[in-house]
């Protein structure tokens, strides 16, 4: 099935993905890991939250951490939205989709719509939150990857084909897609709404669920500098894969899983996609380098395992192709 024609005027205009609330078994371990290794800043915390943002973020938070008697889930993926009609929008978009939505009540956001896409996965939308003093150029509270922004989430899906037609009618644009050649179904989709490669993918896997977020760094280097201090620790074996660069995207990616198995992938060295009329780039599932253009080869929990959501049913996906992993 080929790409759908982007949607360039959807009913809700979307700037891009906000943040994540992961659920955690200790508060206090996750937050030396997100805060002390990865580099996050805590903006509030409860004896319940941490919240975290990265060095470049004015809004509140990307990364609510909420200690939970079902860690290693995931709670609601968040976006922010252009305007407060855009609330109401989405409110009527999703409703005619067949999907409930509700108003919910969220620490330092305004109006907050709670919804679920087509599979089922939680996501809510906001318009406003609230601002924090700009700390970019702060240099003595930078550590560890030395975290920028939020860049992303990759999500597992049943059913790639729909997921990507349900969130191009939203006005996320394709950038990079991988196909099956027998089935001419999609095995992979990059998508966006801010400029990036993407703001969310979908990997055909079982799901729904989150196979991981992503923070943007400056260069190649800080990932480095993570795997050495992540190396002499205690997180050695919170490793799973990389550093290595993708033939999609051709991100110089690290991949590490926190304390309770949620998995973040450090990214940077991708491109600008603004251009409207920017044409996707199309990957064969049996090209090794989709994957990996140089590195080492994907480790078999990479493919298998993903933080499910609260409350959301998981199911095996229709398409039974599987790629080749890089020799």
């Amino acid at each position: 099935m080929p790409v759908p024609t982007p949607n360039l005027y959807p009913d809700v205009n979307i700037v891009r993905l906000s943040h994540v609330c992961l659920n955690v078994s200790d508060l206090a371990a996750s937050k030396r890991f997100y805060c002390d290794t990865l580099g996050l800043q805590v903006s509030a915390e409860t004896q319940a939250h941490v919240y975290l943002r990265a060095m470049e973020e004015r809004g509140h938070h990307c990364v609510i951490l909420q200690k939970s008697e079902n860690p290693g889930t995931v709670e609601v993926m968040g976006f922010k939205t252009y305007s407060e009609q855009d609330l109401d929008n989405a409110e009527k978009w999703f409703q005619s989709k067949g999907r409930d939505t509700q108003w919910a009540e969220r620490p330092f956001q305004g109006r907050t719509l709670l919804t679920s896409d087509n599979l089922g996965m939680p996501l809510e939308f906001y318009h406003t939150m609230e601002k924090l003093p700009s700390i970019h150029q702060k240099y003595e509270l930078y550590r560890g990857v030395k975290p920028l922004r939020i860049d992303h989430f990759n999500c597992f899906s049943t059913n790639v084909d729909k997921s990507v037609a349900f969130y191009n009618e939203l006005g996320f644009r394709v950038t990079e897609y991988t196909e099956d050649e027998e089935s001419k179904k999609l095995w992979a989709a990059w998508m966006h709404r801010k400029g990036g490669v993407h703001d969310v993918a979908f990997t055909n896997g079982k799901g729904p669920r989150l196979h991981h977020l992503a923070f943007w760094v400056p260069t190649p280097l800080n990932i480095i500098d993570l795997l050495d201090l992540m190396s002499t620790t205690g997180y050695l074996s919170n490793i799973e894969r990389g550093p290595g660069r993708h033939g999609i995207s051709n991100a110089f990616f690290l991949y590490i899983r926190d304390p309770d198995g949620h998995r973040t992938e450090i990214y940077c060295s991708d491109y600008q996609t603004v251009d409207p009329d920017l044409e996707p780039i199309k990957w064969d599932l049996k090209d090794p380098q989709r994957q990996t253009l140089w590195g080492a080869p994907a480790p078999k929990s990479w493919f298998e395992e993903g933080s499910n959501f609260v409350d959301v049913e998981v199911s095996e996906p229709q398409l039974k192709a599987t790629p080749i992993v890089a020799p």
